[in-house]
């Protein structure tokens, strides 16, 4: 169980030392309750779409801005950006709010420094929420997120012929070098995220404006992905959280995970993509909640 030591409310930015270098890290804090560390997506995709204010209700809910995003610092070499840059980052936010342990919660690319994090702080995570992820990536993930945006194009090209560049859009064939270009980017190939973005266009278009991508962080180096064998160690109560519908880290990728970590909880999220949180926030809440209560966090 988690601390409900008080965290001020706002927006902080501390110091990290990173190599030779001092870098700042930036995050947001909102909401009251037990603490809840969120890392967002990417990598660098701004933290404004991971926003979840149901969820604040219930949790002091601190909001990671990862290095390269946002008004966190930049690093002088953008092949450096890789898992142990984001956890090391991660981990600095964690000590700053100096509590014991807190919950963890990571959504997409941010569950793989979840994970990483879990596996290599097991002392300072209560609880895990590992969020439309996957343990693994390399060339049958990306050859199966390709595969499933090719669908999802010849599915709604006749309604939406700019679908045909989603594909481009996705595997970075199109991919731009500066900030405002990346963000068109993701926000032109968005709708692929979610289940139904088309029928419900008029509640989501606030949610796809809110997506920002920076364009640095994409040019990391480091090795593919992969903490299969890791993940019996996982010790934290956890809970995988994933959309029925979601085409890049669905449910294959979860089960794989559920299956692999010792006592964890599988939610699918049903006629639901990469982004619950914001198109099915009542169903994403309540299993949220749901596990919270089970490990002593919150009540329902």
């Amino acid at each position: 169980m988690t601390s409900n030591i008080t965290v001020s409310l706002g927006t902080h930015t501390i110091s990290v030392q990173h190599g030779t270098s001092v870098i700042e890290q930036r995050y947001h804090v909102a909401g009251t309750g037990p603490v809840c560390v969120v890392h967002p997506g990417g990598p660098g995709i701004g933290w404004d779409y991971l926003r979840m204010p149901d969820l604040e209700r219930r949790m002091t809910m601190v909001y990671v801005e990862p290095v390269g995003t946002g008004a966190s610092g930049r690093l002088a070499d953008p092949r450096g950006y890789d898992l142990g840059l984001y956890t090391h980052f991660l981990h600095a936010v964690v000590e700053h709010l100096d509590l014991p342990e807190v919950m963890v919660l990571g959504h997409s690319h941010g569950g793989f420094v979840a994970q990483r994090y879990a596996l290599d702080h097991p002392d300072r995570v209560a609880s895990l929420v590992l969020y439309d992820t996957s343990p693994v990536t390399g060339e049958v993930f990306w050859s199966t997120a390709v595969d499933n945006m090719e669908r999802y194009a010849r599915r709604h090209e006749a309604d939406h012929p700019e679908v045909a560049g989603y594909v481009a859009g996705l595997t970075g064939r199109t991919a731009p070098s500066d900030d405002e270009g990346a963000t068109e980017v993701l926000r032109r190939i968005a709708p692929a995220y979610f289940h139904d973005y088309w029928g419900h266009e008029a509640d989501f278009a606030v949610g796809r404006d809110a997506l920002r991508m920076y364009a640095a962080p994409a040019w990391g180096e480091g090795p593919a992905f992969d903490v299969r064998e890791e993940l019996p160690a996982i010790t934290a109560p956890t809970l995988v959280l994933v959309g029925d519908d979601d085409f890049i880290c669905g449910v294959r990728w979860a089960r794989m995970i559920h299956e692999a970590v010792p006592g964890s909880r599988l939610a699918v999220l049903d006629e639901t993509g990469h982004l619950g949180h914001i198109e099915s926030p009542g169903k994403f809440t309540a299993a949220v909640s749901a596990f919270l209560a089970t490990v002593g966090e919150v009540a329902v």
